[in-house]
């Protein structure tokens, strides 16, 4: 009957409500049919892929934002090496000062005892000097004093008095 309905409503232009409601209820089946096999699995597909790429996302945004914390300890990080660097600098510096100060105050210490030892030495050189000066001209006075005097006064004598003389103007100087 239904194949009637077909044939019967294909020839004339008549309305025919049974091929309405044929198609209709074709209609219904096909929506179920593509609700279940086609738009239930599509929306599923969809649904996955929406889920995916939310948590492609979120995933994306925990990375970006480890990665700015990441980056904020390493900025971190080379503040305080430049800070200990800047810090080991100024160290140096100081200890360099320092060093610098200890060599001068030894250099002046060394050339002050030099100095000290020079004059102790010319000093000594000095009086070395003098005596054996002092013993030439009393040797030199005695042996013009016995020429002069022709021996009349004894060489231990003369030498004595030579000796003293030499002696006063010493301590005149």
């Amino acid at each position: 009957m239904l194949t009637n309905a077909f044939v019967l409503g294909a020839g004339g232009g008549q309305f025919n409500s049974g091929d309405i409601v044929f198609q209709l209820i074709m209609f219904l089946i096909l929506m179920a049919l593509l609700k279940k096999f086609a738009w239930g699995p599509l929306m599923g597909i969809m649904q996955q892929r929406e889920d995916h790429i939310a948590g492609e996302i979120t995933a994306a945004e925990a990375s970006r934002e480890e990665a700015n914390k990441i980056l904020e300890e390493q900025r971190q990080l080379l503040k305080e090496a430049r800070t200990e660097a800047q810090a080991m600098i100024e160290n140096s510096k100081k200890q360099g000062v320092e060093q610098r100060e200890e060599i001068i105050a030894s250099a002046r210490q060394e050339a002050e005892r030099l100095k000290e030892s020079a004059k102790r030495e010319i000093e000594t050189q000095k009086e070395q000097a003098v005596a054996a000066l002092q013993k030439q001209v009393a040797s030199l006075s005695v042996l013009i004093a016995s020429k002069v005097i022709e021996k009349e006064l004894s060489a231990d004598d003369q030498q004595k008095l030579i000796n003293d003389y030499i002696q006063e103007v010493g301590e005149e100087r």
